[in-house]
């Protein structure tokens, strides 16, 4: 499932919020919220819908998505790209030279990922990354696992698993590289609320609660209908995992490992064989 860092990286991409007074001037008469729920059904019920919107719009997210890939393309042979999305990565990589198979549980993202590259190199498949083996049988020369995905998996265990996955998909000379925040160290006091974006018509704004082993993610969108505003709320979990437990375990895969910040505020890694 895609994510480009979590809340907080949708807000480096998209302009200064301006509609946050809207909400002042009208009164909010219903409230939706959804229990806890699990990654798939946030994304499907709450997040995918708005998700272009969230990061601004597919142009300044393919100019991010780009940037983060500087040192990867131009490329050749086939890249796989586990939590897709919308394709922030994908097209970049497809338009640099590399073919594209194209790894999500969200079939609108894949969906917006399609539209927007009819005529590239890009194959979608809907699944779970961790059945990466079992839907891309062949070798890669490059796996990406952008934003924060790697923290919408629900244990240590998966990632691991996901991590034993990628050594035996990558070639001979491949590269695995990844992008997740770190959440081993929980925010507190202000810095646990997080505006998104906001225009007049809508508001999104993150709140973050720690447990000991994960972070709960509450979303809460407000939206403005026929003069009145409407709340949606809607909270799942991601994984608290810091860099050195990530190194750890693909050194202990007998992968050469590089580990520095990323882009947002986010740690990234690099491995091979």
């Amino acid at each position: 499932m895609p994510c480009l860092g979590d809340i907080q990286s949708c807000c480096a991409l998209t302009a200064q919020c301006t509609g946050h007074a809207q909400l002042q001037r009208a009164p909010v008469n219903e409230i939706v919220r959804l229990e806890m729920v699990a990654v798939t059904e946030h994304y499907a019920k709450h997040l995918a819908p708005i998700y272009l919107w969230m990061v601004g719009g597919i142009e300044i997210a393919l100019r991010s998505g780009k940037a983060d890939l500087a040192t990867l393309i131009p490329g050749s042979g086939l890249a796989i790209d586990l939590g897709a999305g919308f394709g922030m990565h994908s097209i970049p990589l497809a338009q640099a030279g590399y073919q594209v198979i194209s790894i999500d549980q969200s079939r609108l993202l894949l969906s917006a990922l399609q539209d927007h590259s009819r005529t590239l190199p890009i194959r979608t498949i809907e699944a779970n990354l961790l059945d990466l083996r079992t839907l891309v049988p062949e070798q890669a020369d490059l796996i990406i696992c952008m934003g924060d995905t790697l923290t919408h998996l629900e244990t240590f265990e998966q990632v691991k698993v996901l991590f034993e996955s990628v050594a035996e998909s990558l070639s001979e000379n491949g590269r695995f590289v990844a992008t997740f925040r770190d959440y081993s160290t929980a925010a507190v006091g202000e810095s646990r609320f997080i505006p998104v974006r906001s225009d007049p018509n809508r508001i999104m704004t993150c709140f973050l609660e720690e447990e000991p082993r994960h972070i709960n993610v509450h979303d809460i969108v407000h939206e403005l209908h026929k003069e009145q505003w409407q709340m949606r709320i809607s909270s799942y979990r991601k994984l608290r995992i810091a860099p050195s437990a990530v190194e750890e375990m693909l050194r202990s895969l007998k992968m050469n490992v590089q580990v520095e910040e990323g882009p947002r505020g986010m740690i990234r890694i690099e491995a091979n064989a």
